[in-house]
């Protein structure tokens, strides 16, 4: 049976936070004054479709992790998905960008940003849980 001493129930709970405020006020932001928001972060004009895309995503993100607060455990599959996304975005977009010259210059921000969410992520996700089988599931 897993263990409720292996949650680390205080990372979980910022990581939703951090989501929240990260991913879901970008989604917002993205979605309400598109233009502006670039702008302000120095990024070239984007396919609206794709940014409607992303920023919803980054919006239903930010909505998802306000339950994640209230039911840690039952929510975490949103911080796994933001774990596997952000991981596959530095391995297969950024290092490839490195290796074929120099990065924007909104770039970094997005590398600490996601790198920050990615350690927060391994930090928080209780592994044994999500793993366990069913029957393990259950916490007191």
């Amino acid at each position: 049976m897993a263990s409720a001493q292996h949650i680390r129930w205080g990372w979980l709970k910022f990581m939703y936070g951090y989501t929240i405020a990260g991913s879901g006020l970008m989604g917002v932001a993205l979605i309400v004054a598109p233009g502006a928001t670039a702008s302000m972060f120095g990024w070239p004009e984007q396919d609206p479709i794709i940014l409607g895309v992303v920023a919803s995503l980054y919006a239903g993100f930010g909505l998802l992790s306000v339950l994640g607060l209230r039911q840690p455990l039952k929510f975490v599959p949103i911080l796994c998905l933001q774990l596997v996304y952000k991981s596959l975005w530095l391995l297969f977009v950024l290092l490839p960008m490195l290796a074929t010259g120099p990065l924007p210059a909104h770039g970094p921000v997005f590398i600490a940003i996601f790198v920050s969410y990615v350690i927060g992520d391994l930090i928080a996700i209780p592994f044994r849980y999500v793993l366990s089988g069913p029957q393990a599931q259950v916490l007191a």
